[in-house]
């Protein structure tokens, strides 16, 4: 069995997004007939996103209680092929709070899990021999980096991470792609990323340290690509931004789905680019049209970058 991609998700969550039209106050009840539940989760979303761009990408990874049942009948329910692990303890709730004065983003710990819980999923992952793997999210209580890098290096397989900044310095195999956001770019090398430039120094850093590429999602300033042979800076498409749920997932998507395709590397950052544009413009997590991506990703202006 092998797959285009399997995504690891060591700590999914139900995502709740509720919206408010009055400003939360203390003491004041806030009511709202808008609300969502999506299954989410980094390597849960960039499945759905992949599986929408028709590419093979199952779920894998730990759920277990009702939260996870409820995560992998959504997932069965939208056509994502899921193989995961049930583990005893319960998945998390997480819930993001839209309101006219911005988001409020409350994100539950999540789950212990046991080291035989950990054993098993590995042995999953070699079962499934993907082509590329995507370990995508936070870490529960129970796994560490070590983890990471025995599941980056138990096969054959490309590997792409997509982790808090201070977990990527503790990791230690070779890695395809990492894709941080700014703030993750700054904990990672402790560099300054206040400008675009101070960004692409430190995504040429990161690169330094076992990955292939790095591609950076910089929210209204774009995106980068850091590789062997230079610098590029992806503008941000014009769109009006509903919700930055999922932002960073949808652009990974879209650069591993330009891969599946056979794309450059900058062609790959445009459609990463693309999708991620789809995927702001729409509530939650729950996957929005991605007709004609692959058609006006020439619309994202790309560029050498130099710090």
């Amino acid at each position: 069995m092998s797959d285009d991609v399997l995504t690891v998700t060591m700590n999914p969550a139900v995502d709740h997004t509720v919206r408010v039209t009055e400003p939360l106050r203390t003491g004041a009840v806030a009511r709202t007939d808008d609300a969502k539940f999506d299954a989410g989760g980094k390597g849960i979303n960039v499945s759905k996103y992949l599986t929408a761009l028709d590419v093979d990408a199952p779920a894998t990874g730990f759920l277990g209680g009702p939260f996870g049942r409820m995560i992998r009948d959504r997932l069965t329910d939208d056509a994502v092929p899921n193989d995961f692990v049930t583990i005893g303890d319960r998945t998390r709730l997480n819930t993001t709070v839209l309101g006219p004065e911005g988001e409020y983003k409350i994100n539950h710990d999540g789950p212990t899990v046991s080291e035989d819980e950990v054993e098993t999923l590995v042995e999953r992952v070699r079962a499934r021999d993907p082509d590329r793997l995507v370990i995508a999210g936070s870490l529960p209580n129970g796994v560490s980096t070590a983890d990471v890098d025995e599941l980056a290096s138990a096969g054959d397989w490309e590997t792409a991470v997509d982790m808090g900044g201070a977990s990527l310095t503790e990791l230690d195999a070779s890695y395809l792609v990492c894709k941080p956001n700014r703030e993750e770019l700054g904990v990672a090398t402790g560099m300054a990323v206040e400008t675009t430039a101070d960004c692409v120094a430190a995504a040429q850093a990161l690169r330094e340290r076992g990955f292939e590429f790095v591609v950076a999602s910089l929210g209204p300033d774009g995106a980068l690509l850091a590789t062997d042979s230079g610098t590029y800076h992806a503008a941000a498409l014009p769109v009006d931004v509903v919700d930055t749920v999922g932002a960073g997932d949808a652009l990974l998507s879209g650069f591993l789905a330009g891969f599946a395709r056979g794309e450059s590397e900058r062609t790959a950052l445009r459609t990463g680019v693309t999708v991620a544009s789809r995927v702001v413009a729409a509530s939650g997590t729950s996957v929005p049209d991605f007709e004609g991506v692959f058609e006006t990703r020439d619309d994202v202006g790309v560029s050498t970058a130099r710090p």
